[in-house]
């Protein structure tokens, strides 16, 4: 492997004249040597930068069910490095999970054999969505969903340090995450991996894990390249199933689908992944408009631009675009493509070859391409160093990450309602734990879990407590259990209304297994039926009932929720989520989760909280739960709401300052969040959009004061030109139930 790129820099002097192409993100020197390497490279070693495989494809066994133990192939690595001269490699050896070492090991041959053939790195990406999910023994914590309910962006930015430490320790530099996708489709089954319906909790949250990935340089120890998904409107499929239409004005598209990922940018995004999905009938992995036109022209994106699972074949085999393969591939080059996330195929780099020998597309869009794809590996300093010494990395799994991961359990759990205060449940109260997500990890879980759907959680977390064990744990000789239903089976419900008899408290889980993408479609937000069965037989013993929602999007629980005593949302809490949710039960945590979604009332009622005043009329915006709502088990209270200002203009800021008060008898962390309404605009605005938030700690009887600033572009939106713009007028603030109001002039 080369050493240094001084070596080769004497090289770069000799450009023949072509127009270079330069990346902010690097240095003089290292964008030379970019250039250098360009030239260098054949026309094949460029296609096969381009391309990346799954590692199923260098490993003994069919793809997807690899020998276990997992045996590198020297013949399949041979022909995929060697031959092919393919760039990237993704995921793990699938039905097992290495450790750091073992990771290194298998990445290291890769490395071998790639510097041997084309004298690249090879750059090794992995799907580590809440924490380093495909590594053992890594550190996991909530999925993005909680990470959102806890309204706490600086325990975000620390996780996702966390998962870049814990990647870099098992030699792994890129990592497909944080998904910046706006979940505004209830159903739809990736819901979990966003971080909600809200544009501006997205785009806080996007940022803070992408400082938490990339660190002050991806180049150094501990910090790796993180990818943004999935550009763009993925989020909003208008069925509410996965990779189908969505359908997005361009006054949305801009407003809601593009600010997040252009804060990124800005932030210094170096990769970014296509929605694999199609937006007004156009495919975006064969759209120019989206993919050159705005992401490259107008949000001056640099970096490098990969493709999700196979989804240049998907152009001709699902989309109908194209009449084959080759067709495909110049589609999607022309539209701005620089990898292919070809995962288990491999023709895709000999499709490119023929082409450019074809004449169909030029060999300098390769070449730009190929810059790109080699910055982003220059930037990692790859070339340098591709391999970690595991035991450079002592708190890889530490009890100090565990904390970490412990503590955004806690935080993201949601409690939603507490009448007559049956929580905390009393020591010695004899509790039933019952329901299908009581007894298992991937409820807690999720999918990208130790494997792509997550059922193999209970496999490998069998060291962490279900609900079941952790209740049990938190009040021993207390409780009993028994499953009563399973997901959408009957198993024994007379059991399990026997046992509640002889119970004071009943704590019923409902919700989910674990899913992602297609598998995790289903046809109604309607809980199975047999849980609603379950839930009946249980009510009409008139106990109390604690209801615990673990799932990863909102199913409908109205019924349950309007005759149960207490209502907790789980939205995938990870492992620790069991413990988490028992300690809150007791009373030794406080929650302090918010909503970061509106939960709906009914199947059509899918109003998200920023509507238009037309979509509340007659009351009809009545959802079960708001979005930000969550209670404590204490009390804040808000006064004294002032502004500096009752005039702000374009060069102003305008501070807005509050007292939070715990007037409660417990401790308690409390997010406090600032609303801003358009009393009137050329485009109907939103009744409120959320503008500011943060959170805070407070004793007993403390109190503390809040302060936001507010400048002009917080207050903007699309006009009717299609920019940005802030109009002159009145505004009203929120905070909780006080209100203040504001006038904007230009």
């Amino acid at each position: 492997m080369r050493s240094s790129l001084t070596l080769l820099f004497a090289i770069v002097l000799c450009t023949c004249g072509r127009a270079q192409q330069t990346f902010s993100f690097l240095t003089d020197e290292q964008n030379a040597f970019v250039q250098s390497e360009v030239q260098r490279l054949t026309l094949k070693q460029k296609a096969g930068q381009m391309t990346q495989v799954a590692v199923d494809l260098i490993f003994e066994g069919p793809t997807y069910v690899l020998t276990v133990p997992p045996m590198l192939s020297e013949e399949r690595l041979e022909r995929v490095v060697g031959e092919l001269e393919i760039g990237s490699i993704l995921n793990h050896p699938s039905r097992t999970y290495p450790t750091p070492a073992e990771f290194r090991e298998y990445i290291g041959k890769i490395q071998e054999k790639a510097m041997a053939t084309t004298g690249v790195p090879v750059l090794y990406g992995q799907d580590a969505i809440h924490g380093a999910n495909y590594v053992k023994g890594a550190t996991l914590y909530a999925q993005p969903l909680g990470i959102a309910a806890t309204f706490d962006t600086t325990l975000a930015r620390e996780l996702a340090e966390i998962t870049a430490y814990e990647l870099k320790a098992a030699s792994i530099p890129w990592n497909f995450s944080p998904a910046m996708d706006v979940g505004r489709q209830p159903a739809w089954p990736r819901n979990y991996e966003s971080f909600g319906e809200d544009p501006y909790v997205n785009k806080l949250f996007g940022l803070a894990m992408l400082r938490g990935y990339q660190g002050d340089g991806v180049g150094d120890s501990v910090s790796v390249v993180a990818c943004l998904k999935h550009f763009t409107g993925y989020g909003s499929p208008l069925s509410g199933r996965d990779r189908t239409p969505s359908y997005l004005p361009e006054r949305q598209l801009r407003e809601y689908y593009l600010p997040q990922y252009q804060a990124a940018i800005d932030a210094g995004a170096l990769t970014m992944m296509i929605n694999s999905g199609e937006v007004n009938g156009i495919p975006v992995h064969s759209s120019k408009e989206l993919l050159t036109d705005i992401l490259r022209g107008e949000m001056g994106f640099e970096g490098l631009l990969v493709s999700d699972w196979q989804d240049v074949r998907y152009l001709y085999e699902r989309h109908m675009v194209a009449a084959d393969l080759k067709e495909a591939v110049k589609m999607a080059i022309d539209a701005g493509m620089d990898m292919s996330m070809t995962a288990v195929t491999t023709d895709f780099p000999k499709a490119v070859v023929e082409l450019v020998q074809e004449g169909q597309v030029n060999e300098s869009r390769i070449d730009t391409s190929v810059a790109r794809i080699l910055a982003v590996k220059v930037a990692l300093g790859l070339y340098e160093q591709a391999l970690y010494d595991p035991e450079a990395f002592p708190d890889f799994g530490s009890e100090r990450f565990a904390r970490r991961a412990l503590q955004s359990a806690e935080e993201s759990i949601v409690l939603l309602k507490n009448d007559g205060l049956p929580l905390p449940i009393k020591s010695d109260q004899r509790i039933l734990v019952v329901g299908p997500t009581s007894d298992n990890m991937r409820s807690l879980n999720g999918g990208w879990t130790y494997s792509w759907q997550g059922q193999e959680a209970d496999t490998y977390l069998t060291d962490f407590n279900t609900i079941r064990e952790a209740v049990q744990q938190e009040f021993p000789g207390k409780v009993t259990h028994t499953e009563g239903v399973g997901f959408d089976t009957l198993i024994d419900i007379d059991r399990a209304v026997s046992l509640a008899r002889a119970s004071d408290i009943i704590v019923l889980c409902v919700g989910e297994l674990s899913y992602t993408e297609d598998p995790g479609n289903i046809n109604s937000l309607l809980l199975p039926a047999a849980q609603r069965r379950l839930f009946n037989a249980l009510d009409a013993l008139d106990k109390p009932i604690v209801l615990v929602m673990a799932a990863g999007r909102p199913r409908l629980m109205s019924g349950m929720s309007s005759r149960s005593e207490a209502v907790l949302y789980a939205p995938y809490p990870g492992p620790h989520g069991g413990d988490a949710l028992a300690s809150i039960l007791s009373g030794r945590v406080n929650p302090s989760g918010r909503l970061p979604l509106t939960y709906p009332r009914e199947p059509n009622s899918l109003v998200f909280y920023d509507h238009k005043h037309t979509e509340a009329r007659n009351g009809t915006f009545n959802p079960l739960y708001e979005f930000g709502h969550g209670l404590s088990y204490t009390d804040f209270s808000y006064s004294d709401l002032e502004l500096s200002s009752r005039v702000l203009r374009p060069a102003d800021t305008l501070t807005v300052s509050l007292r939070v008060t715990n007037s409660g008898d417990r401790a308690g962390r409390h997010s406090v969040l600032l609303y801003a309404s358009d009393l009137v605009a050329s485009v109907t605005p939103s009744v409120k959009r959320l503008r500011k938030f943060t959170k805070l700690h407070l004793e007993p009887g403390e109190s503390q004061t809040v302060t936001f600033q507010l400048q002009p572009e917080d207050l903007s939106f699309i006009g009717r030109d299609m920019e940005w713009v802030t109009e002159p007028g009145t505004f009203r603030l929120t905070v909780g139930e006080l209100t203040e109001e504001f006038d904007y002039e230009e």
